[in-house]
């Protein structure tokens, strides 16, 4: 049996020193396969001021390339294991328990495995989730606990994608188009030309959609303006 993942909180890249995290919002950064707490955390200089960031890296080592990191195996592509993934998100919770300044609400942002794993989180424990940002990423198949009250409370969820993007398989795609809108307040958009990666037009599409999560700061399940889930 392989051993639990755990998150390392040696490498956890915060914007904010303890001092200044109580009572404040937390946000999640969760990188890609293959790479680190550094990559999204270059990002935060472009986001809101309101949220302290926390960047953090995955616990499984990639195959490939060196030096990388994965939250979940890859097996099929766009359909990963769901234990591994369960598995991933519970070691996020876990790591949220063990902090020693509880923030005021938590919210996680992800690019591809970490879009998968934001939204992942959410259905795992949608009562400890404000919102998810979902970049390039998809739903994980099968049910999760939190799907019938994702049903009912309809959380704030920005989904943005590449129509170039080759990485994620289109029947990924087809499930998360598919599940979001019976289980979120959509916002999204679909970027022309885009392939696997953000551009500086969807990171502008980020930072205005956290400024009103952020502007109102709504509970988890609090309703929130969305585009049409067409969009998306």
């Amino acid at each position: 049996m392989s051993p639990r993942p755990v998150i390392d909180p040696e490498a956890v890249l915060w914007s904010a020193p303890e001092a200044e995290r109580a009572g404040r919002p937390l946000l999640l950064l969760l990188h890609g396969y293959g790479s680190n707490e550094a990559d999204l955390f270059g990002l935060a200089p472009y986001l809101p001021l309101d949220p302290v960031i926390a960047s953090l890296r995955a616990p499984l080592a990639a195959p490939w390339p060196i030096d990388g990191w994965s939250w979940f195996p890859l097996d099929v592509p766009g359909s990963p294991a769901p234990a591994g993934v369960d598995a991933a998100a519970d070691a996020i919770l876990e790591w949220l328990d063990s902090l020693p300044v509880a923030p005021a609400s938590v919210a996680a942002a992800g690019f591809s495995q970490g879009g998968a794993l934001s939204l992942h989180l959410l259905r795992r424990a949608p009562e400890r989730l404000s919102f998810a940002v979902n970049l390039a990423g998809f739903v994980i198949d099968g049910p999760q606990p939190g799907d019938a009250a994702l049903a009912e409370s309809r959380p704030p969820v920005f989904w943005g994608r590449g129509t170039q993007d080759e990485v994620i398989a289109e029947d990924a795609i087809l499930r998360t188009t598919a599940w979001l809108p019976g289980h979120s307040t959509l916002s999204g958009r679909i970027y022309e030309g885009l392939g696997h990666s953000i551009s500086e037009a969807e990171l502008a599409d980020v930072r205005a959609f956290l400024e009103r999560r952020y502007a109102g700061e709504p509970a988890p399940g609090g309703a929130a303006e969305g585009t049409a889930p067409g969009e998306a």
